[in-house]
């Protein structure tokens, strides 16, 4: 304790100096802290809109994901209620899991032919209701800009969404009153060319049943695609509205549409099967236990399936996760060599000032241990004062910006999200950071404190 009283005094000895140093690590300490709160922000964000379209895990017929999209009838799941029933059912994965629904992706060719457009389409057949459900999952509690309206429904088996770029690219600008975006009139060399796929005779096929149905207004595209059976099947779509899919590639294709008209136009009369069976899990750190007990369910019942985690489905994730951990890592170095170099030079600074003190109390029998404690525990001090200094500033800035209602669009998001620093949003990142600059302020204090304790009393009494 006399130790520490003593130490205390000595620092405000040279107040100006002493201030400075814990401004300095303060600043380190604000820095490190706000930014890493923002990477956190950007890792729970990210993760958030990837688990709410994806899920934590889905699961496939082996082989699939390296092959499926060849050819996605031939990897169907049948009888996959009973696979989401042993899942659903199953004692340990019922408490765990949030969401389990099947998705049928397709591929094909969709045509506007009131506007004599065609292109290539990558469908995603889903059971609307549960789409929405993941896309409530918020298991960090963040906040969101504004709530999308639904495109699908489940009393809806006709209604689709779009992306976009494909609702631009097949002239449905204006049909769905999108914004910055026009119906492109043809021109005279697109009236020349040769006219698009025709798919008049197999649109005719189905022309009997829709008239006996009442005229929708909607707009509408017509999806081609080859049945598991290798004949072509076209069914009508109704477009409910476009959306913005983050990735423009992915845009330009996108149609989602409900779970049986994808099926209808894949498997045609035949067995409804589904390509994938998606889990979002209550909480992430729940996905090692989840694929273990799948894993189990699946050998225990003969099933060949494959499990993919989100990081495997999204690998852009993982890469942008290790982007900004690498700047983070670089920004912390450079604030911890900030008050390396600080400490050292300030304790410098103090031992060459009291070198005729420390002669003295060495003198009177203080030994080299009580020098160096008593100048690392100035150093501690100082790394005290300024990371608690730099922790409650950067708290309150935390709160502020939180409650500032900035928003910003990260890369791969659809819509702009509230600028939020996540600054305890994990319990240990505040806490360890505050130890880490104490105990390097300690650290950086050892080279001065030693050279103080392994000064020869005499020449150290008769220095000037």
């Amino acid at each position: 304790m006399k130790t520490l009283s003593i130490a205390f005094r000595n620092i405000f000895r040279n107040a100006r100096r002493s201030i400075m140093t814990v401004l300095a690590i303060g600043v380190s300490s604000v820095s490190i802290l706000l930014f890493g709160g923002f990477v956190f922000s950007i890792m729970y964000g990210l993760q958030t809109g990837i688990v709410r379209s994806t899920g934590h895990l889905q699961v496939y017929q082996k082989g699939f994901f390296d092959y499926g999209s060849g050819n996605p009838a031939a990897y169907g799941i049948s009888h996959y209620e009973e696979v989401i029933r042993y899942i659903t059912e199953d004692p340990q994965l019922k408490k765990l899991v949030e969401v389990a629904t099947p998705v049928l992706r397709i591929y094909g060719i969709a045509g506007n032919f009131a506007a004599d457009t065609s292109k290539t389409f990558f469908g995603l057949g889903m059971i609307p209701s549960e789409r929405e459900r993941m896309r409530n999952w918020n298991d960090y509690g963040l906040k969101d800009t504004r709530p999308r309206e639904p495109g699908l429904f489940d009393n809806d088996t006709e209604g689709g969404v779009v992306g976009n770029g494909m609702a631009r690219m097949l002239q449905l600008c204006g049909a769905l009153h999108l914004e910055n975006c026009t119906d492109k009139a043809p021109d005279k060399a697109a009236a020349s060319a040769p006219a698009g796929e025709d798919f008049s005779s197999l649109i005719a096929l189905d022309a009997e049943e829709k008239s006996k149905a009442p005229e929708d207004k909607r707009p509408k595209l017509d999806l081609l695609a080859a049945t598991a059976a290798g004949a072509p099947n076209v069914l009508t779509l109704f477009v409910n509205k476009a959306e913005y899919q983050g990735v423009k590639e992915l845009d330009d294709i996108f149609v989602a549409m409900h779970l049986s008209f994808a099926q209808r136009l894949l498997y045609g009369k035949g067995e409804r099967k589904v390509t994938g069976i998606v889990l979002q899990l209550k909480h992430t750190s729940d996905i090692p236990v989840v694929t273990k007990r799948l894993a189990e369910i699946f050998s225990a019942r003969n099933l060949d399936f494959e499990v993919k985690t989100f990081r495997e489905l999204a690998p852009s994730y993982g890469q942008i996760i290790s982007m900004f951990a690498s700047i983070f890592t670089f920004l912390a170095m450079i604030m911890g060599v900030i008050v390396l170099f600080t400490i050292v030079n300030t304790m410098s600074m103090c031992v060459m000032e009291r070198v005729n003190e420390i002669g003295t109390v060495r003198a009177l029998g203080v030994r080299r241990n009580g020098v160096l404690r008593l100048f690392l525990t100035e150093g501690c001090l100082m790394g005290v004062m300024g990371a608690t200094i730099g922790s409650l500033i950067a708290a309150v800035a935390a709160i502020i910006i939180n409650a500032s209602g900035i928003t910003w669009t990260p890369p791969n998001y659809v819509e702009p999200v509230y600028l939020v620093v996540q600054v305890f949003q994990n319990p240990a990142f505040l806490p360890m950071t505050w130890l880490v600059l104490i105990l390097l302020a300690v650290i950086s204090s050892f080279i001065p404190a030693r050279k103080a304790a392994r000064m020869m009393i005499v020449d150290a009494l008769r220095h000037v």
